[in-house]
């Protein structure tokens, strides 16, 4: 490579690592750093693993990020249970325009923010809601039925949340899949699960594990849909890095609890990628 070359790769890299940099390792260098730091007196700190050690000796915390975890398990299964036969429909048969319009639907309501997709939740699932007045006025119940504030109503919230996240790989993966192979299947003899067992779901796997990897990860951070839809008593680990932030200016034990969070998931990750004997350089690439 000559100088020309070099020159023109390093003017191509440089906002790369920019944006790496300032955004991304450095904040994390000095939030790690931060969350080294324990409190013994007026503006008076030390160096430990004091604030990593109260996640585990509490077990307030740990119930709660376990259980936030196991929440953004079961979203992440109901999720790809639900966009599954969409992808397959929209990969496989629709044809033409109506292909476009499917995948445009699922991507309208991401035009708008992830707040205003909550409020719209809260409207539809609120006391004089639109689901709550169907269900009078066909007199299955006697009065107002209030949807918000528990764990179903957040689970609803963090399918529709992720959704477009699971759709898109899993689209392209099936999309890639020549329907010979599937035409083949039936000549041999198989019936319809024998052909999604044996072809359909292996050749769509890396679309599953990295759409299950975002979907996952989005749920897990998720802040404004548990607490708008799930209520205060939510009980999601997010909510608990928000209040050792802002409400307790616990920064140093909110910084643990964040490295905690991504440390943790990161771990899950793992050991669904070795689980599904899936490589990460293979379904991201």
């Amino acid at each position: 490579m000559g100088a020309h070359g070099k020159l023109g790769f390093i003017l191509l890299a440089s906002p790369l690592v920019l944006w790496l940099s300032l955004l991304i390792i450095i904040p994390h260098i000095d939030l790690f750093i931060l969350s080294l730091q324990e409190k013994i007196g007026v503006r008076q700190y030390q160096t430990s693993f004091a604030n990593y050690m109260t996640f585990f000796s509490e077990p307030l915390y740990l119930r709660t990020f376990l259980r936030t975890a196991f929440m953004s398990i079961v979203a992440t299964v109901l999720t790809l249970l639900i966009a599954f036969p969409i992808s397959y429909y929209i990969a496989k048969i629709a044809r033409g325009r109506l292909q476009s319009v499917l995948f445009l639907m699922c991507l309208v309501p991401f035009w708008v923010s992830e707040l205003v997709r909550t409020f719209g939740w809260m409207i539809l699932l609120r006391e004089t809601g639109i689901f709550s007045n169907f269900l009078q006025w066909s007199g299955i119940v006697s009065g107002p039925v209030e949807f918000l504030y528990n764990d179903a109503a957040m689970m609803v919230g963090l399918i529709y949340t992720s959704m477009l996240f699971m759709v898109v790989p899993l689209v392209t993966t099936l999309e890639s899949l020549d329907d010979s192979m599937i035409e083949a299947g039936y000549d041999l003899g198989g019936n319809g699960y024998n052909v999604l067992r044996e072809i359909i779901i292996p050749h769509a796997m890396p679309g599953i594990v990295s759409g299950s990897i975002v979907v996952f990860m989005l749920s897990l951070g998720n802040y404004l849909t548990p607490i708008m839809l799930g209520g205060k008593d939510s009980l999601w680990f997010t909510e608990m890095i928000y209040s050792q932030f802002i409400v307790r200016f616990n920064w140093e034990l909110g910084a643990a609890f964040g490295f905690l969070l991504l440390g943790l998931s990161s771990l899950i990750v793992w050991g669904a990628l070795k689980l599904s004997g899936q490589t990460l350089e293979k379904t991201m690439g």
